[in-house]
């Protein structure tokens, strides 16, 4: 059984693809980032309140495995769980499927850790995770692999 996902729906355009047609691998991360971001938004909007008030999320690790293609003017759904909470980290997983008319195709799986800052002048100080945030995301925590 899979555990509950964020989900982010997203239509791939040109401007997304490389000389050979298919998703230009950076795009994978750039919609890491919307989905983490479109979380905020919908889910803990408090912490997008705190951000100009000096909270920084630092992305410090991001990975992804790329199993199919993708191109122009496919659907694709990232799925973002929270992967495991490490002090003022968090580590969170993506998984791409490719909507296809006989079913989703897993595309692609990647993660990203982030840590949690405090901007006083100009040095950054580690700080806690927001309660809103930590609250928000444990529906969303992937299981653990068997």
């Amino acid at each position: 059984m899979t555990s509950l996902a964020y989900a982010y729906h997203h239509t791939i355009a040109f401007e997304e693809t490389n000389v050979v047609g298919n998703v230009y691998y950076v795009n994978y991360l750039r919609w890491q980032g919307r989905c983490r971001e479109l979380f905020l938004r919908d889910h803990a909007p408090s912490v997008v309140a705190e951000i100009a008030g000096g909270l920084s999320i630092a992305t410090v690790r991001v990975s992804c495995d790329f199993y199919s293609e993708l191109r122009a003017f496919d659907e694709v759904r990232v799925e973002m769980r929270l992967r495991e909470r490490n002090q003022n980290r968090l580590s969170l997983e993506f998984d791409y499927w490719h909507e296809l008319p006989e079913g989703p195709r897993l595309s692609a799986h990647g993660t990203q850790d982030v840590a949690f800052m405090r901007r006083e002048g100009s040095a950054l100080s580690p700080t806690h995770v927001p309660d809103e945030l930590l609250q928000a995301l444990e529906p969303y925590r992937a299981e653990a692999a068997s």
